[in-house]
């Protein structure tokens, strides 16, 4: 199936073109760059109240997300197995399209997660697999709404965004200070539940590489082949973190 610009998207903020997305990508690497060496001779920025404030609307935000996702799928009887992208202007077809573009820009708003680590040195957190999550999830977010927002795509956007839920509750509960990490210890669990949803984006996906579905089989293989790093980055960061770390 070949893939055209979806005409639905692409008057949309940040879609029509690569190069907006392409500038903040290269903005985002200069801060991750020269931040640490930008903050060497100034004091950490608390940014407590900043960062409840940021953690709980981005909480409420994968929330809207993920209740749009399922809620759509549902009214328009989405397969799990297959579902092609329906490209008509119905109201069905266009709220999914736009919770894609949501889903897209969410991933532009979590740059600031960066940033945060870097105004707070807390460099440590500045790791290459957050940066490599943070810096492709952009853009293949950006490939997905403007080429097929909607069909097979719904299903990682609405597992990242239940994810994303206690992802950022955790954030939110961290930020309020060192009083309340005692009352964090099911961070371990939040590192399964992320892998838990790996796996089940890559059997989505390659599922659909050996059955006949009318949705791009380009984008399910580059869907698999990024779970896959995402997995074997997000596995080592497991055994460094939980099992060598106790050790």
């Amino acid at each position: 199936v070949l893939c055209f610009s979806d005409p639905r998207t692409d008057p949309w903020p940040l879609v029509y073109s690569p190069l907006p997305v392409t500038l903040i990508f290269v903005s985002y690497l200069f801060v991750v760059a020269l931040g640490p060496s930008c903050m060497r001779h100034r004091g950490a920025l608390e940014l407590r109240s900043l960062l409840v404030a940021y953690n709980l609307a981005m909480m409420a935000l994968s929330s809207y997300m993920f209740y749009e996702f399922l809620v759509t799928s549902v009214l328009d009887n989405y397969s799990y197995l297959c579902q092609p992208v329906d490209y008509s202007r119905s109201e069905l077809a266009m709220r999914m399209a736009r919770v894609c573009w949501w889903f897209f820009f969410s991933k532009v708003i979590e740059l600031l997660d960066t940033v945060f680590f870097i105004l707070r040195k807390k460099h440590e957190q500045v790791t290459f697999l957050h940066v490599y999550h943070h810096g492709t999830m952009l853009f293949n977010w950006w490939s997905g709404v403007k080429y097929v927002p909607g069909g097979q795509a719904f299903f990682i956007g609405m597992l990242n965004s239940f994810v994303h839920i206690f992802m950022y509750g955790y954030y939110a509960l961290a930020s309020l200070g060192p009083w309340m990490h005692r009352y964090l210890w099911w961070k371990r669990y939040l590192t399964i539940m992320q892998l838990c949803q790996f796996v089940a984006i890559a059997a989505h996906s390659s599922y659909n590489l050996f059955t006949e579905c009318p949705f791009p089989d380009g984008f399910n293989t580059a869907v698999f082949l990024y779970i896959l790093s995402l997995m074997a980055l997000f596995l080592r960061f497991y055994y460094v973190t939980y099992i060598r770390g106790k050790q």
